[in-house]
Formats: C-alpha cells, sequence, structure tokens
C-alpha cells in the first residue's frame, strides 16, 4: 500500500502526520520525504543515515567541431536552455530539463550528453522505519527528478508513506502520482478550506481517492466539515489543538512520543486509510 500525505498549504501539519502515521504502522514501514526542497521528516525521527547517493540529469555539452551553428537545438528547447545566434550554441545548464530533445534533433550529431548533480538522496532507519528523503542542492529549480529518484525507493511489501511537499505545483503532482491514495491534511479555517478545495481538484484529475485530516480541530469554523461532507470526502482524523502537540513539536518530538495516549488516536487513523484505501 503506497499512502501520500498531502496538504494545499503548508503548516497544516502534514509531516506531523506522516511521521506519526508511519511509527504505528504494522509491518516493514517505509517513509519517503519528497519536499526535497526542504525535507524535515528526520528532525523527528532521527534517524542514522547509513547510505547516500547523488542525482543529476543529463544536460548538452556542445562538441564544437562537429556544431554547424544550425539553430536547431535552440528552436527545439522551450526552456531556452540552449541558443545559438548563428553560432555555437550557448548552453545554460540551470535551465535545461535533461530531456534530451536538442541532442535528437541535431543533424550533425554535436550534442552529446554530460550529467549534472542537482542532489543527493540519504537513507536510514529508526524504530522499524525506514527513511529515504531526497535533498535538492540550494539554487536549483527542478524538485521533480529528485522526486522521481525518491519514489524508485518505494517499498514492493508493506506500507510505503510519501510526505508531498505542500500546494498543488508540479512537485505536489508528481509525489502523489501513482500513490493508492491520498490523506489530505488541513486545518479548520479560510485559508485552509480554500487550499483543500485546490489540492481536492488536482487530485481528483488524477483519479486517487483521498481523504481529509482536520488538524488543529478546535480552532475555526465548520465550513472544512461541512465541504467535506458536501464533497463525499470522508474525514479520517480530527487532531485537538492542544498545546503539549505544539510544545512537542517545538522540540522535535512526535505527538507519539511526547503523549503516549495520542498512539490509538493514529492507529485508528491507519485502520480507516486502510479500510479506504482501494490497493491495502
Amino acid at each position: 500500500m503506497r499512502l501520500a500525505i498531502a496538504s494545499g498549504k503548508g503548516g497544516t501539519g502534514k509531516t506531523t502526520v506522516a511521521v506519526n502515521l508511519a511509527q504505528v504502522t504494522a509491518g516493514p514501514t517505509r517513509l519517503l520525504d519528497c519536499d526535497v526542497e526542504e525535507p524535515n521528516c528526520h528532525l523527528f525521527l532521527r534517524p542514522d543515515i547509513v547510505e547516500t547517493q547523488t542525482v543529476g540529469i543529463p544536460i548538452p555539452q556542445v562538441d564544437e567541431a562537429k556544431c554547424t551553428a544550425c539553430g536547431e537545438c535552440g528552436q527545439f528547447c522551450e526552456f531556452n536552455a540552449i541558443v545559438s545566434f548563428k553560432t555555437v550554441p550557448l548552453v545554460f545548464p540551470e535551465l535545461c530539463h535533461g530531456c534530451g530533445g536538442c541532442m535528437k534533433v541535431c543533424p550533425a550529431g554535436a550534442i552529446p550528453e554530460v550529467a549534472r548533480t542537482i542532489g543527493v538522496i540519504e537513507q536510514g532507519q529508526c524504530r522499524g522505519v525506514e527513511l529515504i528523503q531526497g535533498r535538492l542542492n540550494v539554487g536549483e529549480a527542478l524538485a521533480p527528478p529528485i522526486i522521481r529518484a525518491v519514489k524508485t525507493h518505494a517499498a514492493t511489501n508493506g506500507v510505503t508513506i510519501v510526505d508531498s511537499p505542500a500546494g498543488t505545483s508540479c512537485t505536489m503532482i508528481e509525489s502523489v502520482r501513482e500513490c493508492d491514495y491520498v490523506v489530505m491534511v488541513t486545518e479548520p479555517t479560510p485559508f485552509g478550506l480554500r487550499d483543500l478545495t485546490l489540492a481536492v481538484a488536482a487530485i481528483r484529475e488524477l483519479q486517487i481517492p483521498c481523504g481529509v485530516v482536520v488538524n488543529r480541530a478546535s480552532i475555526g469554523n465548520g465550513r472544512v466539515r461541512e465541504y467535506c461532507r458536501s464533497e463525499n470526502i470522508p474525514v479520517l482524523l480530527e487532531i485537538p489543538d492542544d498545546r503539549r502537540i505544539a510544545e512537542a513539536y517545538s522540540r522535535g518530538q512526535t505527538i507519539i512520543d511526547a503523549i503516549p495516549e495520542m498512539r490509538a488516536t493514529f492507529d485508528l487513523l491507519f485502520q480507516r486509510v486502510s479500510s479506504e484505501c482501494p490497493n491495502a
């Protein structure tokens, strides 16, 4: 079973739900931190990192001896990563998406590819949870290749939990794609509701079933619950606005470690997700 934990906006408690859910699942569990621009699951699990591997994308490297300055490569590239002004093309590596199109259209075969490192994947274990996290290099703009590399480590057996980036951009879409079920984490505020509706619309375009966890449930109003009821979206769990939870978060503790009686709450969440998930 592959679950994604997502949210329409940051700060709703998405990672909090992901790490606590990972700790209560039965059997082998892998937690994939796909929020590669700012991974933070490790702050709560504190795993021993046992393996690190680099992730790169192929970028063009023009062979000036073969290049005829025809300009076909620049006309093909939609991202202006390679341009030619009737001269040997200029390559802008930071703009390149690694599609290989310029190499394919070059009639002179003057564009081989070389690898450019854009980030790393780190693997570690802690208390029965195997954490695989991606980390995009500072200054890089292309997160999806790192996310795809992280997702290749999804478990073939047991449970895989994907901690997705917040929002509805291509990074969130890449993270939840091919998952069996999406848990949307929100808060009962006007901002939370607005961003939840956007995220649900995106998930439905992918035809993935979803449910909602309402964090800080005792604040705000009941419009999130009304929305879920009108859209036939199950509310899987409501987490109270408890000062102890906030204090545990500030210390880098998971909820079930700081408040042991909350383990039963996340056990119930896992049971509900398993009953809703078509591939559980």
